[in-house]
């Protein structure tokens, strides 16, 4: 399957260089560029991208509230948006977090890195910067956001099993390491996680640590089972 891909930069020169970076690459092609905000979600739509490579500073239409937009759209539900930025700061990382967003990484990172984050991304998986820490997102998550990204009772709606996994997830680990530490297959580990995204109404693996944060369930240094 190909990868398409929509750039939303206000950088002419950048979008030009991704997009000769992505469309070389066998299994993935450039389906759009935008300049704003706006474009990116008008041309989520109808380029049908699988995935938004979103700067977040942006005119008219910033790529934070852009991501928000996408998130809340059900016509874009499976529209996965990765954070590409120079501004690695703790509020821009959170705030794109909240806003939907499934990755997040720095301008400087290797080309390499880049293609292996798209790829990641849409295959459903959470990926942050090396520079927003484990210890970086717990801290600043454990401090409920002002609309509150979900009702602390729907936990409730979890089966045991399910509220391990998710504590797990929002500890950073990955499915093989929930299976080691759960003795299951990883594949009963994404059987779960999958379920605890439904329940919960999370787009992807990120929003599972946001709402293991903001819920309580998980602790900064807070080491589970």
């Amino acid at each position: 399957m190909t990868i398409r891909v929509l750039l939303a930069d206000d950088q002419a020169l950048l979008r030009a260089t991704f997009k000769l970076l992505i469309d070389a690459q066998p299994d993935m092609e450039v389906v759009g560029e935008a300049s704003n905000g706006h474009e990116a979600v008008r041309l989520a739509r109808s380029e049908r991208a699988d995935i938004v490579v979103m700067d977040i500073r942006m005119p008219e239409v910033d790529g934070i509230e852009a991501t928000r937009l996408i998130g809340r759209d059900e016509d874009l539900a499976g529209v996965k948006v990765l954070v590409l930025t120079t501004f690695e700061q703790d509020e821009y990382v959170i705030e794109a977090l909240r806003a939907g967003a499934s990755g997040f990484l720095g301008k400087g990172v290797e080309p390499a890195q880049l293609l292996d984050a798209v790829r990641l991304v849409t295959a459903g998986e959470a990926l942050l910067s090396p520079s927003a820490t484990k210890g970086l997102i717990a801290r600043v998550l454990a401090q409920p956001s002002p609309d509150g990204l979900v009702d602390h009772a729907r936990l409730a709606t979890l089966t045991p099993r399910e509220r391990e996994v998710l504590a797990l997830v929002g500890s950073g680990l990955a499915n093989g390491e929930i299976a080691e530490r759960l003795f299951v297959t990883p594949v009963t580990v994404k059987t779960h996680a999958n379920r605890a995204m439904a329940k919960l109404g999370a787009r992807d693996r990120a929003q599972l640590v946001v709402i293991a944060y903001e819920t309580g369930l998980v602790r900064p240094g807070e080491r589970q089972f």
